[in-house]
């Protein structure tokens, strides 16, 4: 069944025009070190960011926005020859769990200068 979903467009030029400015700082209070890293590896690391921010705004609609979660309580990771996946962790994971989520779906897209994303919570409640 299907607890909660969301969805969140961002664009590309916003996350990097936050980047420009203000570098490592923006990274390290909004993504957590494995999706820095994921990001900065890639040739567009702006679209890689600006898709893992839509995924964790997307998140928090998804679970109705709870108050107090940390931007590194949602994280996106994603291992060869797989598609990403939502991790939750802390409160995020506690808000999931009182909705009675027992997976996560996640799809990233990425066109022209928005990156967008769609989550999906399911659960037997």
């Amino acid at each position: 069944m299907i607890l909660g979903i969301g969805l969140d467009l961002c664009p590309i030029s916003r996350i990097d025009a936050l980047i420009a400015k203000w570098g490592e700082r923006m990274e390290g209070r909004l993504f957590t070190e494995a999706e820095r890293s994921y990001a900065r590896a890639r040739a567009s690391r702006a679209e890689h960011f600006a898709a893992r921010f839509a995924a964790k705004e997307a998140a928090l609609k998804a679970l109705g926005v709870p108050r107090g979660l940390s931007w590194h309580e949602l994280e996106v990771v994603k291992e060869p020859g797989q598609g990403p996946k939502l991790l939750l962790h802390g409160a995020a994971a506690a808000s999931a769990a009182r909705l009675g989520v027992t997976r996560t779906h996640l799809s990233l897209s990425h066109a022209a200068d928005m990156a967008a994303a769609v989550v999906v919570l399911e659960g037997n409640a």
